[in-house]
């Protein structure tokens, strides 16, 4: 069973965010769009360049009226450890969430149980809190931001405009198609 439309589920946690420690819920993604990304630990190898890639593109992302949430299963007193040591991690402004409990992890499905760490995964949620982009990697494997931020473009151009949807490699001003009988074969 896919996650794709399905709502948030319940939780709550402390993240760290800009020098302070705050309470997150599933409403506080509710009334924008919102990305919840999922990496396996602070103080690793891949992670870091992930989480600087997004925090490069942070300003981008609150532009397109997007918040950002990182999620790792270490406490919100180790994001701020991080945070405070790593030049990397010093850039980010978005809320790092601590999961220790593994609850906003296993809601996500991103689990690995064996170890007590998420796989690398993204989730990019609506305004009403549906999950509309899922993507999950291996721990090996580094995510780009960029592409995140053509996929919420896309994802908000659909929800603004019913009926049409974008092709692969859609960029904001091209053409999108609207599926129709007409189409069938044609592409």
């Amino acid at each position: 069973m896919s996650l794709i439309n399905t709502q948030i589920k319940p939780f709550k946690a402390t993240a760290f965010h800009n020098g302070d420690f705050v309470e997150v819920t599933e409403e506080s993604l509710k009334g924008k769009w919102s990305v919840v990304f999922f990496y396996p630990a602070d103080f690793t190898f891949v992670c870091p360049t992930e989480l600087g890639d997004l925090a490069d593109h942070y300003e981008q992302l609150q532009a397109m009226g997007v918040e950002v949430y990182s999620v790792s299963t270490d406490t919100h007193f180790t994001h701020k450890a991080w945070h405070d040591s790593s030049e990397t991690i010093n850039k980010i402004k978005y809320p790092m969430i601590g999961d220790p409990t593994g609850q906003i992890t296993r809601n996500f499905e991103v689990m690995i149980e064996e170890e007590g760490l998420a796989l690398r995964g993204t989730f990019v949620m609506n305004p009403e809190g549906e999950i509309k982009v899922v993507e999950t990697h291996d721990s090996g494997i580094g995510r780009n931001a960029g592409e995140l931020v053509r996929k919420i473009q896309a994802a908000q151009f659909i929800a603004e405009n019913p009926g049409q949807v974008c092709p692969a490699a859609w960029q904001p001003g091209e053409e999108t198609l609207a599926p129709s009988l007409d189409l069938v074969g044609k592409i």
